[in-house]
């Protein structure tokens, strides 16, 4: 069986979709008998089936080292050549479109995975009336598709409500060995040049609109010593503030792992999160998270594990770091890694989704069945 993933989302500095891509090449080839390939865009064309592939395409200026190729029937040909027996596609672009037209020349099925809300966060930078039309648009994409992965019941919700009623909840995950509390470094405040009592956090990922950095920088300004806010993304360093600190964003997810066992706990105020895949990798380092009341972000994260604050709201998102450290953050980091183990492996994740698979490929007709979605109606 060959499984080919394709997806504009895959960049050099990219984060949870290339994640996801290569966690689960990893697992496929140590636990399965099935061919795995990735084709995503790169500096050149390289078609190796069972291996990362690439199709070349120009870097999309402030994109975080995107790529786009424009020629979508090349991207089909590629396809063609890896002769899938499956496809899964993880956008809504140009790829989509490809990987439908081949599985129906092909006869095979095709699945899709809803990584990014592009009707919301496109629809909160240029209006209603954008949100709608991308919102019908995503309907009409997912009609060609077998069956839609979304990361959250928020998420199946949502799509639901627009129409795509093919949705199965598929959770992302973590690699627990990786993200430990194993990795916690003791004179990481000592390297940042901070006092001993220093409350430090961290935030990890894009330096993107969606993701509200601004409301963490005037959260951290109201808070002032002995707060510190450690932000990991972009690609200098520096510290703008007296308790602001940006280093580069990190490739490795060991380093990755380490400057997060290290921080006293997560801060993340974006709202357009389809999973918050950072949230679980911190609490796999036994940290835990203050969020927002926006998104998936609350399927993850209650009073054991974390803190959530009003969206868009810097005075809140104060309140709740300053509250935070009125709880036990030791006992509440343990118990966020217990919830990880418990939900949130990698394997979990993958045991599920072959399922998920296996019901499409032998032509199950309400395959989403299986995966019950919530309620709308509430």
């Amino acid at each position: 069986m060959h499984l080919v993933d394709t997806t504009l989302f895959f960049s050099p500095t990219s984060g949870g979709v290339k994640r996801y891509l290569l966690e689960k090449h990893a697992w496929l080839n140590a636990h399965t008998g099935w061919k795995h390939s990735i084709l995503v865009p790169g500096a050149e064309e390289s078609i190796t089936p069972g291996s990362v592939c690439t199709l070349p395409g120009g870097i999309i200026p402030g994109a975080f080292n995107y790529r786009l190729p424009l020629s979508p029937p090349r991207w089909a040909r590629l396809l063609e050549r890896l002769e899938p027996d499956l496809i899964e596609v993880g956008d809504a672009f140009h790829p989509a479109w490809c990987a439908a037209s081949v599985a129906r020349r092909r006869g095979i099925p095709a699945v899709a995975f809803f990584h990014s809300n592009l009707p919301q966060i496109l629809g909160r930078r240029m209006g209603k009336l954008t949100e709608r039309t991308l919102s019908s648009y995503v309907r009409w994409l997912y009609e060609r598709f077998d069956l839609v992965f979304a990361p959250s019941r928020e998420m199946c919700a949502y799509l639901a409500s627009i129409g795509v009623r093919h949705a199965a909840h598929q959770p992302l995950g973590v690699d627990a060995g990786v993200f430990s509390p194993v990795h916690r470094q003791t004179d990481l405040r000592q390297r940042l040049g901070l006092a001993p009592d220093t409350r430090l956090l961290a935030y990890a990922g894009r330096f993107a609109g969606e993701k509200n950095i601004p409301i963490l920088l005037q959260a951290f300004a109201r808070l002032g010593s002995p707060y510190h806010l450690l932000l990991i993304g972009g690609d200098r360093s520096e510290r703008p503030r007296s308790n602001i600190t940006l280093i580069p964003y990190r490739r490795d997810s060991v380093e990755l792992a380490q400057w997060l066992s290290s921080c006293d706990a997560l801060v993340h105020a974006g709202t357009q999160e389809t999973f918050g895949l950072v949230v679980i990798e911190a609490m796999a380092c036994g940290r835990p998270v203050i969020g927002v009341r926006a998104g998936a972000v609350p399927e993850l994260i209650d009073e054991s594990v974390g803190l959530l604050a009003e969206p868009f709201n810097a005075g809140s998102m104060a309140e709740a770091i300053a509250a935070l450290y009125e709880r036990d953050l030791d006992a509440m980091g343990q118990a966020a890694r217990t919830r990880v183990l418990e939900r949130f492996t990698w394997r979990q994740a993958f045991e599920q989704q072959l399922a998920a698979y296996a019901s499409v490929l032998a032509g199950a007709p309400a395959a989403a069945a299986l995966f019950p979605q919530p309620s709308t109606s509430s």
